[in-house]
């Protein structure tokens, strides 16, 4: 529990840091006041840098666990020992929202940075940041459905055409060739084959 109530603590020192990178001086000469402070706006305003908010509580916790393994007679010491030094590195959160404005700004005109932080400062556009992962992993899954049954009618529209295909190309079966055994019917006044009786035509 005392673990987890330090990385909460972490957590809040590194937003502070962030406060702290927004409101700092330009640090780029190539982009005006003015337009990395609407950098800024919009990075604060879309939330660009919260994934990586745990990243330095995540590492402090692992570190101590670690640590509290191999020394567990220094317990306190080393839970000590590694909030004091997270936090003296909390400051270096400034260096990642510094990137991320500049980033921003050589991408988006001042004006453009000043449109997003607008619309997702809005209940509109707070909306679309709290909802849009939701939103997604429906479309995801919507996706998937609709794309197995485009590929399952596609085979099998193209298999039917090609077996349709396969049939009226294919050569007519041979006719059953005639019966070599059946003597063949004489026409007629045809004279008897060899070895036939005549017919007796005499009247009594």
């Amino acid at each position: 529990m005392m673990l987890h109530n330090r990385v909460r603590s972490l957590s809040a020192i590194l937003v502070a840091s962030a406060v702290f990178a927004f409101s700092s001086p330009v640090f780029a000469q190539d982009v005006t006041e003015s337009h990395l402070k609407a950098a800024r706006a919009a990075v604060v305003a879309i939330h660009a840098t919260d994934p990586f908010d745990n990243i330095l509580p995540q590492a402090a916790a692992a570190l101590e666990q670690q640590l509290i393994q191999k020394n567990p007679d220094m317990q306190e010491l080393i839970g000590k020992t590694v909030t004091d030094k997270a936090v003296a590195l909390a400051a270096r959160r400034a260096d990642l929202e510094k990137e991320a404005a500049l980033a921003y700004a050589k991408v988006f005109s001042e004006k453009e940075l000043n449109e997003i932080a607008a619309f997702y400062s809005s209940d509109s556009g707070k909306k679309l940041l709290d909802s849009g992962p939701t939103v997604t992993r429906d479309l995801v899954k919507a996706a998937d459905i609709w794309q197995n049954g485009l590929a399952r009618d596609l085979a099998q529209q193209v298999g039917e055409t090609l077996a349709a295909a396969a049939k009226a190309n294919a050569p007519a079966a041979p006719a059953a060739p005639a019966d070599a055994t059946a003597p063949a019917a004489p026409a007629d006044g045809a004279a008897p084959a060899d070895g036939d009786a005549p017919a007796d035509n005499t009247q009594n």
